[in-house]
């Protein structure tokens, strides 16, 4: 259980959104799971992620995303003291890019 819930999880959501195999098929069930504005919340907290792991200070990202700066504090201190869920899947990433890479 996270340390910040008090209810266990629902570890059946998890374990159906690995059976999805497509970006169209994961989109479609966040789609369906989602509102409108918990999607753009998350992926604008992936965008802010993503560009703190390459670097950019707070005032890019910022102007970059519309981020305010609590979110990017908030994303930045999951980047650095969280469950290390987004290391994962950036470096995950980064081995698929290298893949697709070789395979030109």
């Amino acid at each position: 259980m996270n340390k910040h819930m008090r209810k266990p999880r629902n570890v059946d959501m998890y374990r159906a959104i690995l059976t999805l195999k497509t970006t169209d098929e994961l989109m479609r069930f966040f789609d369906d799971l989602c509102t409108v504005t918990e999607l753009q919340a998350m992926e604008q907290r992936y965008q802010v992620a993503a560009l703190l792991n390459k670097g950019l200070i707070y005032n890019q990202i910022l102007e970059e995303t519309g981020a305010s700066s609590a979110t990017i504090s908030r994303v930045n201190r999951s980047l650095q003291y969280g469950a290390d869920g987004y290391a994962i899947a950036f470096e995950r990433m980064k081995e698929q890019a290298g893949e697709e890479e070789e395979g030109e």
